[in-house]
């Protein structure tokens, strides 16, 4: 397999890369007609912010599996073109969270101390003290917008000095954030409670302007803002109207809607200190994330593992070895409904029980989708984009989170419903590799969901089996397992049996004429 890096990284990177056995391509600075030219010849892609991979590069890439940011920011790749396509998009946001955290603490304290302008005044010769008076962080009041684990490592620092620290996140709970000792509020308690302001978050259509013209507004008079995130998370003109109007007491930048910025007003505002985009950039920064990215691409080609993954939480997941049972399973039952569904498919709900499960729900409702439109698409289908083509199909998703069952330890149950029918099929796994379905619709069975399975509904009486069987065993067809389950003794019973081959349609129709026999079906799992 062959990979390319498009921007300049650490060497390390690509001796990890070669060292696998990978061949590496290293072009940085490619024109966009260039990338895409070349693009159809990789496996994987390496980049850090300099590459644009929009959906126009994506679709030119037929062979892509893997998009390596080295990094942590993604708002350079169109993730939701590179879903539908099943590549996979993975960070490194560990690797410069330190020095991310201590660049923020860097421009807070020189925000705070008015540094940069009074070293500038003082190397033009001037010992003026008394027009650059700062304020303390003690008992300072410091919002947090994103409480991710940048966010977190600056809590820390702001702690040490003094601060009172309150945050806004919207998937963290006040409970997880009181364990920070941060306050969790709203955005407007957030702006009218803090004397300074960071914004620790992707850039996401919710995230920017998110500290604009309202917000600033609602905040204290002289607070000072900080943005070592992603340009446009501030809105640059918003805040350069509250600096001129007094409201800001002044700004500490690192990042910039356009970059480099260009003649942009708010570099040339006195009350602005600014970096060129240095967040992560310090030589242990650099030398971690070219590493861990090497390794994680490294990991993903070769089927070792998956980390870092933006555009789904289930790859990640997906190569846990305890989990690799259970996402088997899943997939089978969602094959096994695609085979034997009738009608168009209107709802699909997935349960777990158990807390092992339930802990991996999207990982589970990932594989079961998969395993259902495997069959029912001409496109690939995979745990990356399973979810995104139910979305586009209109099919609804449901998921549910059950409390433990009675009878299993870890149960999978999918509900699923069309336009003709609704049916259920649960399944778990024995031991540590043992999979079986258990139920399907009311009826009870232990089936190993390999290989090719004969279905069929009967009138539960004596012979019924035997007719079966003799049919099988004279087109040599050898049975390797059996489960069958009833309502009541003489009313109807289903019947799976596992077979060593396929079933020809001529057979298939002589079992269908057997009396007593109704809906025959095989399906190969």
């Amino acid at each position: 397999m062959t990979i390319l890096i498009s921007d300049p990284i650490e060497q390390v990177c690509v001796d990890i890369l070669k060292a696998e056995g990978f061949d590496v391509d290293v072009k940085p600075n490619l024109p966009i007609a260039d990338l895409k030219a070349i693009i159809d010849r990789y496996d994987a892609l390496v980049i850090r912010s300099g590459t644009k991979v929009t959906a126009e590069i994506i679709a030119a890439a037929k062979n892509m599996k893997v998009i390596g940011r080295a990094g942590a920011g993604v708002d350079n790749v169109d993730v939701e073109a590179a879903t539908r396509r099943g590549i996979i998009v993975m960070n490194t946001p560990g690797g410069n969270t330190v020095s991310t955290a201590e660049h923020t603490m860097s421009m807070l304290l020189s925000l705070a101390r008015n540094i940069p302008q009074a070293n500038d005044s003082l190397k033009k010769g001037n010992w003026d003290r008394k027009s650059y008076i700062g304020t303390e962080l003690l008992e300072k009041t410091i919002g947090i917008i994103g409480l991710g684990k940048i966010g977190r490592e600056v809590a820390i620092r702001c702690q040490s000095f003094g601060m009172i620290t309150v945050g806004y996140d919207p998937v963290m709970s006040a409970e997880v954030a009181a364990k920070m000792d941060v306050e969790l509020l709203s955005l407007d308690e957030l702006f009218h409670r803090s004397d300074f302001i960071t914004v620790h978050t992707p850039l996401t259509d919710e995230t920017r302007g998110v500290v604009g013209e309202k917000a600033i507004t609602q905040c204290k008079e002289g607070v000072r803002i900080l943005n070592c995130a992603r340009g446009g998370i501030v809105d640059e003109a918003a805040l350069l109207r509250g600096l001129e109007s007094g409201k800001v007491a002044g700004a500490a930048l690192d990042v910039f809607v356009t970059e480099p910025p260009g003649d942009n007003p708010l570099l040339k505002h006195p009350r602005v200190i600014a970096t060129p985009h240095l967040g992560a950039s310090t030589e242990e920064a650099q030398e971690k994330v070219a590493k861990q990215i090497g390794h994680q691409v490294a990991d993903a080609l070769k089927e070792r593992g998956i980390s870092g993954a933006v555009n789904a939480e289930a790859v990640q997941l997906a190569m846990r070895k305890e989990l690799k049972p259970y996402v088997a399973l899943a997939e089978k039952l969602g094959s096994l409904q695609a085979q034997v569904m009738t009608g168009q498919l209107k709802k699909i709900s997935v349960a777990c029980s158990g807390a092992f499960l339930t802990q991996s729900m999207e990982l589970i409702t990932a594989a079961v989708l998969k395993g259902i439109f495997s069959h029912l698409m001409s496109e690939p289908v995979n745990l990356v984009n399973a979810p995104v083509i139910a979305k586009e199909m209109g099919v609804i998703i449901d998921e549910q989170r059950e409390s433990d069952n009675e009878a299993y330890a870890h149960l999978i149950t999918l509900k699923y419903e069309t336009t003709k029918e609704s049916r259920r099929f649960a399944g778990t796994v024995f031991g540590n590799s043992h999979a079986r379905i258990v139920r399907i619709d009311d009826y009870h069975l232990e089936i190993n969901p390999d290989g090719h399975l004969l279905f069929y509904t009967n009138i539960d009486k004596p012979g019924m089996l035997a007719s079966v069987g003799s049919i099988l065993a004279a087109e040599n067809i050898n049975i390797a397992g059996l489960s069958l389950g009833r309502d009541n003794p003489g009313q109807r019973a289903l019947t799976i049996i596992n077979i060593d081959s396929p079933i020809p349609s001529g057979i298939l129709k002589r079992l269908e004429q057997i009396s007593g026999v109704f809906e025959v079906r095989v399906v190969k799992l």
